[in-house]
C-alpha cells in the first residue's frame, strides 16, 4: 500500500502524504494543499473531510460497529454504568474500584449547585425551551468558578463538577418550571437514580426508585455517551480550538445539539407520533407519505447520517424498550404506534433498499417517554449523556500535537469588484 497520493493537474504533480488509522482508515493529508497547488479542497458538511486524529471513538457505519475506547458498545451497555463508561471515556481508561469509587464520592461532593443560580432559572420567560436554559446555565458557571484551566488538577475537578452539576441543573429547571420546590441530590443514590428522583420526587408523593428504569436511563446515556465527530461534537471543538475555557465549550456543544436533525430528533419523533395518532393512528397513511419522494414529510427516527446498516445502538435501546414497556404494563396509544411503526417500516422493502433502518432516536423517544420525561426535556437529556464526550473531545484536542484555531476556507461565489455607487444615483 502506497503512503502517498498523486495529484495530477494539467502537466504538474503533487504528492500528498496518506494516514492510516488503526481500524484501517484512509486519509489523505492536505495540508499542504493550498500551498503546492493554489487549491482548496470542497465539502459541504465535510462528510468526507477528517478534522482531527482521535483514539476515543470508533465507528463503521457501513458494519455497524461502535466502540469507545476499543470497546464494544455492546459490552459497555451490558456490563458498564454510566458513570464508569464516561470515566473510560475522559481518561483513556477503565477505572478501578478504588478510582471509580473516589470518582462517584467526588460527583456526590460536586453535585450541588450554587443558590444564586435558582435566580437565573426565575427570570427565564415562561416557556424558555430547556435547551437554551441549559445551554446559558452552562456557561454561566464560569462566572461562579473562574479558576484557570492550566493545571491538570484543576481541569479534572472542573470535568467532574459539570457531570454532577449538569443533572442537578436539569432536573432543577424542570421542577421551577412546574413551580415545584426543588429536590437536592441525595448522597446515598447513584447517578442516575439520583437524577430521576430530582426530577420526580414530591413532598405528597415520594418517588418509587424502580431498578428497571434507573436502567433504562444507565443505557440511555451509555448509548449516547459519544459518537465521533458529530454536529455538536465538531462544534465543541472549532470552539475549543479559540482556547475558550471548558464551560463556553460545552455550551456551544449544547446550542448544536438542540437542532431537530440532531439532538432533537427523539423529540421530533414523539410529535410525529402524536400526528399520526391525531389522524387516528393510521400508520399507513405516514409510511406511504414517507415513500413518496414528492412529499417532504419524513419518517422520524428511521435512517442514519452514517450508519448504513441497523444503528448499533438501537439494536440494544430495542431490548430495553421493550423490556422497560413489558415490565411498566404501560398503556399509552403512542407506544402502539410506535410499535406498529417499526413492524410496517421493518418489514417494507422500500425503506430495506434505503437502509432506512429504525435509529436510537426512534426507540429512545419511547423510553423515555416511558420513564415520565417530558417531551421538551429528551434533548437535555441527551445533552446529558453526551456530555462526557465532549469533554473527551474537548480534553484530546487541548493535548493535540497538531492543533489549530479552526478556520476553514470557502470558494467564493459573489459578485467580483465593483465601485461605491452614491446613494443618491442607485
Amino acid at each position: 500500500m502506497t503512503d502517498s497520493v498523486t495529484l495530477k493537474f494539467g502537466e504538474q504533480t503533487f504528492e500528498l502524504p496518506v494516514i492510516i488509522g488503526s481500524e484501517g482508515e484512509r486519509a489523505i493529508d492536505i495540508r499542504s494543499l493550498r500551498q503546492q497547488t493554489g487549491f482548496i479542497t470542497y465539502d459541504p458538511g465535510f462528510a468526507n473531510t477528517g478534522s482531527c486524529k482521535s483514539a476515543i471513538t470508533f465507528m463503521d457505519g457501513e458494519r455497524g460497529i461502535l466502540r469507545y475506547r476499543g470497546i464494544p458498545i455492546e459490552e459497555l451497555a451490558e456490563e458498564s454504568i454510566f458513570t464508569e463508561t464516561a470515566y473510560l471515556l475522559i481518561n483513556g481508561e477503565l477505572p478501578t474500584r478504588k478510582e471509580l469509587n473516589r470518582w462517584s464520592v467526588m460527583l456526590n461532593d460536586a453535585s450541588l449547585v450554587h443558590e444564586d443560580m435558582q435566580g437565573f432559572y426565575q427570570h427565564f420567560p415562561r416557556g424558555s425551551h430547556p435547551m437554551g436554559i441549559l445551554s446559558s446555565m452552562v456557561n454561566a458557571l464560569r462566572s461562579f468558578y473562574p479558576e484557570l484551566q492550566v493545571q491538570e488538577e484543576e481541569i479534572d475537578i472542573t470535568v467532574t463538577r459539570l457531570i454532577s452539576k449538569i443533572r442537578t441543573m436539569a432536573a432543577m429547571s424542570y421542577k421551577m418550571s412546574r413551580g415545584h420546590k426543588v429536590v437536592y441530590p441525595r448522597p446515598d443514590l447513584s447517578y442516575c437514580a439520583n437524577f430521576l428522583n430530582m426530577m420526580f420526587d414530591t413532598p405528597v408523593k415520594p418517588y418509587a426508585i424502580e431498578p428497571e428504569v434507573v436502567r433504562a436511563l444507565e443505557v440511555f446515556w451509555i448509548l449516547h455517551a459519544d459518537h465521533e465527530q458529530n454536529c455538536s461534537t465538531s462544534a465543541v471543538r472549532l470552539v475549543g480550538s479559540a482556547r475558550v475555557n471548558l464551560y463556553a465549550a460545552i455550551s456551544s456543544g449544547i446550542a448544536a445539539l438542540w437542532g431537530p436533525l440532531h439532538g432533537g430528533a427523539n423529540q421530533a419523533v414523539i410529535e410525529m407520533l402524536s400526528t399520526i395518532r391525531d389522524r387516528g393512528g393510521d400508520v399507513g397513511w405516514a409510511v406511504e407519505k414517507a415513500k413518496d419522494r414528492k412529499d417532504p414529510f419524513r419518517l422520524m427516527g428511521f435512517g442514519h447520517r452514517v450508519y448504513k446498516t441497523y444503528d448499533p445502538r438501537a439494536k440494544i435501546m430495542k431490548r430495553m424498550c421493550d423490556n422497560l414497556l413489558n415490565r411498566l404494563h404501560l398503556e399509552d396509544p403512542l407506544l402502539d404506534i410506535a410499535r406498529e411503526l417499526e413492524q410496517r417500516a421493518t418489514t417494507d422493502d422500500y425503506f430495506i433498499k434505503q437502509h432506512l433502518y429504525p435509529n436510537v432516536d426512534f426507540y429512545s423517544g419511547i423510553v423515555l417517554r416511558a420513564i415520565g420525561i417530558p417531551t421538551n426535556m429528551f434533548t437535555v437529556m441527551f445533552a446529558i449523556g453526551r456530555l462526557p464526550g465532549w469533554i473527551a473531545q474537548w480534553k484530546e484536542s487541548m493535548d493535540d500535537p497538531d492543533w489549530r484555531l479552526g478556520r476553514p476556507r470557502q470558494v467564493y461565489v459573489g459578485d467580483v469588484q465593483q465601485g461605491y455607487v452614491d446613494i443618491d444615483a442607485r
